[in-house]
């Protein structure tokens, strides 16, 4: 099951069945099904406030993905900030929407396993987000 919810920000307007649709189609391709994924809107204080006591960083970030996966059934808490999501899609020249939703798949796609810390992970990684970017007209 997938849940969207917010910390001290209002819900971004996003179609939740669709997008949920959308993410089970995504996480199929690289054979895995949906858990429990829970999606956690918020600003860049609270982000900030996660990144420092979990994972001990000092720095903004768009999201933040705590894996609880098992075998091939994704599941884990996404934070996403929707202030860096939105400073974000001013600096690349994207809309908001379209940040905000490749915000929302690159944390499925780390929890199917793709990385995008190592030398030429980042290049696949923005492979695949643009994949999964092409497949959700189909959900919308």
């Amino acid at each position: 099951m997938i849940t969207y919810q917010t910390e001290g920000v209002d819900m971004p307007a996003i179609k939740k069945r669709e997008t949920s649709a959308w993410i089970k189609a995504v996480a199929e391709t690289y054979g895995k099904k949906v858990g429990e994924i829970a999606y956690i809107f918020c600003s860049d204080e609270k982000i900030l406030e996660v990144n420092r006591q979990y994972l001990q960083h000092d720095y903004y970030t768009d999201i933040i993905t705590f894996d609880y996966c098992e075998g091939n059934r994704i599941s884990g808490d996404l934070f996403i900030s929707l202030d860096t999501v939105r400073t974000n899609a001013e600096q690349f020249g994207a809309t908001y929407e379209t940040e905000l939703h490749r915000v929302i798949i690159h944390g499925i796609l780390h929890l199917c396993g793709i990385n995008d810390k190592g030398p030429g992970e980042r290049e696949i990684m923005e492979a695949a987000e643009n994949r999964a970017l092409n497949m959700l007209a189909d959900f919308q």
